[in-house]
């Protein structure tokens, strides 16, 4: 007689007591898989992954104390040969590359069907990858290009004096020319000299354009300060 095949171990990582019951419930009707347990937080997951010893754990991302990736990091540095697939409805490219680092093999969105799930499973416990190089790759040039493009908005903002900030906080509160030389006591020119210069240094032809330019790379209005050129 052929002995039948190893059964799957599956751990439930999921803070939502509905959700993981849906899991449950999905994944007992595949006669190759068996779900051994569930915890709801990352806390709870190591120990569990240590007394349950899992061949897979199926991660929520967003755990309320942590994310998938703390829980995962946790498994594999107890038992680096259980497999992480992410369930997730965070399709952000922050939450896939946090994943990977920690060691996780998959990353589903949970939009993802029954079938989807369980062929991750199968696969992640094969020891397979199921993130594609080429999507890791593309997630890493976004990132990298972020990256530049936040320290060019950082540059840009760091680059303005005190007084420009000043300035562009007035601005940001609807109050024309005229009617910042007169909160802060200094001439009309002036002015219109910081406000080029602003417009200069955020790459905006618009004080309106700064404005919002400024608020999209994270400005802090500044406090003002009194009657200074």
């Amino acid at each position: 007689m052929t002995a039948p095949p190893e059964l799957t171990k599956v751990l439930i990582v999921e803070d939502h007591r509905v959700v993981a019951e849906g899991l449950w419930a999905l994944l007992a009707e595949y006669s190759d898989l068996t779900v051994v347990g569930w915890a709801d937080s990352v806390a709870e997951t190591v120990p569990m992954a240590k007394e349950l010893k899992p061949d897979v754990a199926l991660v929520d991302f967003r755990l309320p104390d942590g994310t998938g990736a703390d829980a995962a990091a946790g498994i594999r540095a107890h038992d680096p040969s259980v497999a992480i697939v992410i369930l997730s409805a965070d399709a952000s490219d922050s939450a896939l590359l946090a994943a990977v680092e920690a060691g996780a093999c998959g990353y589903l969105l949970k939009s993802a069907s029954g079938d989807e799930i369980a062929s991750a499973i199968r696969s992640a416990a094969e020891g397979e990858t199921l993130i594609p190089a080429s999507t890791l790759v593309e997630v890493l040039a976004r990132h990298r290009e972020d990256a530049r493009s936040t320290a060019e908005q950082n540059e840009r903002l760091d680059s303005m004096t005190p007084r420009e900030q000043e300035i562009l906080t007035l601005m940001s509160q609807g109050l024309d020319n005229r009617a910042v030389a007169e909160r802060l006591s200094i001439s009309y020119a002036t002015v219109r000299t910081h406000v080029r210069r602003i417009l200069e240094k955020l790459d905006a032809r618009s004080q309106l354009e700064a404005v919002a330019r400024a608020a999209e790379f994270g400005f802090k209005p500044a406090q003002p300060e009194g009657p200074e050129e």
